[in-house]
């Protein structure tokens, strides 16, 4: 097996086991059996843990935004349904078995204070979250696009929570009510009323 081949295993690995029991619950031994990979190699391919969970986010990272962008291409025919969708995405995510809320924050509460490179690609991962909800703020009309996408954003982060403490998918739904009242009120906000 190739080194490219071993990384894609071992991060195929780490992402299953991490997200099912999280970071500090799995060694490094059991990733390896579980990747069919040597010791050695292992180590070859990641020089530590951090450096295999910090890859496993990025990862994870880049297919959660793409999946949510590409289901917001695929269900929304307007600015206003794009923003909303995030909300539908996130009740088909929830709704999958196996479902343990965000990677990000899990690993972040796990290793954040101790590990510079999780802590760095928790907060990347939310601050690209966070633009791209403003780019979907902007194109809806928002006053302050920035402002609304802080809020949506806080109420996704709500309902990723909520979703995974009590394995009820219906907070996404909840969400998007909320969010549909602040969408309004943030593009109310910039018709300006013509004069008599």
């Amino acid at each position: 097996m190739d080194h490219e081949e071993a990384r894609r295993r071992l991060l195929d690995a780490a992402e299953r086991l991490f997200y099912e029991r999280g970071v500090q619950a799995v060694g490094m031994d059991e990733l390896r059996a579980a990747a069919g990979v040597s010791l050695k190699r292992l180590y070859q391919c990641f020089s530590s843990k951090d450096d295999l969970v910090e890859e496993y986010l990025r990862r994870r990272d880049d297919r959660w935004r793409t999946d949510l962008s590409g289901y917001g291409t695929r269900h929304a025919a307007t600015p206003e349904d794009r923003l909303l969708a995030v909300f539908d995405w996130l009740g088909e995510w929830f709704a999958v078995p196996g479902f343990r809320g965000c990677a990000f924050v899990n690993s972040f509460g796990e290793l954040g204070a101790v590990s510079d490179g999780v802590a760095r690609a928790a907060r990347d991962h939310k601050h690209a979250v966070r633009e791209y909800v403003a780019d979907l703020a902007r194109d809806v009309g928002a006053g302050d696009p920035s402002a609304l996408a802080q809020q949506l954003v806080l109420l996704v982060e709500g309902a990723i929570t909520t979703a995974a403490i009590t394995g009820d998918p219906a907070a996404a739904r909840h969400a998007r009510t909320a969010a549909e009242t602040l969408i309004t009120a943030a593009t109310a906000a910039t018709v300006v009323p013509s004069s008599p």
